[in-house]
């Protein structure tokens, strides 16, 4: 039985800035980030596809899609099946009740009570929410994180424009804010064991039970069913959801977390709606105006104040592999493994 490894010295530190290591990894864990939510922010557009389609059944055949992609790369990788700790699976759980299927269904539910630029403004103070959440855990203020935070936020809210909404529907807005932040904030423990493409997999395979419940009692209660035979061009966007926006961005959201820690990697939320800005202009589906153009360069300004920090004093070595890196074992094959 392999022992987990233990947190090395490059994992993210508790106030939320990485913690001391190579240039390089930092760089990469920033690129990482960067790449997963520009990915995300593109799928807004796909998501316009499925404006008919079964909210909860497209949601439950995104995930198992995406799980069978991840646990198959887990698989061609012999990567050794590890078995969460009861502790570890209660995490795995609320991850997907909230990150993965209370995001999903609030910000669906929160738009038909809200504008969408509301709705976007509110979820976009997840850098703030981040970094101020990492600073309590750590008993002190990262003020150039926080500042920058600040910053990509109110980029965040000129780009999205505001908007107005009833008191429910800016309620289910904020639990979307808080259903975002969980997603990295309770996959951070996880990542030192079981790795990124664990965590990943896992989560997504824990979602699709729990929209499937939701969907058939729905179907109950409302009578709209819970998933119908999609038409081409859902079929297309559930796809591109499931294996880019799912299973690609979830990895690289993850592998970048564990190396620069949360309140350094909510900076990148702010290229979300960004992203969606540019594929749509690019996709000719709205035209770029003057306030987009300044809040994406507020945004820009953002980041450029919460990544140039100065290295902190001293070097350490680069972090050991994550689980899900490792070589397995000699005879381990695909023999699961739990962790202590």
């Amino acid at each position: 039985m392999a022992l987990a490894p233990r947190p090395s010295r490059g994992a993210p530190s508790d106030d939320g800035d990485q913690a001391p290591d190579r240039p390089g990894r930092t760089r990469s864990g920033d690129l990482r980030c960067a790449v997963g939510m520009v990915i995300v922010g593109s799928s807004f557009v796909a998501s316009a596809a499925l404006a008919d389609f079964p909210v909860l059944g497209g949601q439950a055949a995104r995930y198992a899609v995406a799980a069978l992609v991840l646990l198959a790369v887990l698989a061609a990788r012999r990567v050794p099946w590890v078995l969460p700790s009861p502790r570890a699976l209660l995490r795995l759980t609320a991850l997907a009740a909230t990150g993965l299927v209370g995001f999903s269904v609030l910000v669906v539910e929160s738009a038909g009570r809200a504008d969408p630029s509301l709705v976007g403004a509110v979820v976009g103070a997840s850098p703030v929410v981040l970094a101020a959440a990492a600073a309590l855990r750590a008993r002190r203020v990262a003020v150039r994180t926080l500042a920058a935070a600040v910053v990509v936020t109110a980029g965040v809210v000129v780009v999205e424009g505001g908007g107005s909404g009833d008191p429910v529907g800016v309620a289910l807005a904020l639990g979307a804010l808080a259903c975002e932040v969980c997603f990295s904030l309770l996959a951070v423990p996880l990542l030192p064991t079981l790795g990124a493409l664990r965590v990943s997999a896992y989560a997504c395979v824990l979602a699709v039970p729990q929209l499937a419940v939701l969907g058939v009692v729905r179907q109950q209660v409302t009578g709209q069913p819970f998933l119908v035979a999609p038409e081409a061009a859902e079929l297309a966007a559930l796809a591109y959801l499931a294996v880019v926006v799912t299973a690609v961005a979830f990895l690289l959201w993850y592998s970048g977390l564990a190396t620069i820690g949360p309140a350094r990697a909510g900076l990148f939320a702010g290229l979300l709606p960004v992203a969606a800005l540019a594929t749509s202009v690019a996709l000719g589906f709205e035209a770029l105006d003057a306030r987009s153009l300044v809040g994406t360069l507020v945004v820009g300004a953002g980041l450029v104040l919460g990544l140039s920090a100065p290295p902190r004093d001293g070097a350490a070595p680069a972090s050991a592999p994550h689980a899900d890196e490792r070589a397995p074992a000699p005879g381990a094959g695909l023999a699961p493994q739990r962790l202590p």
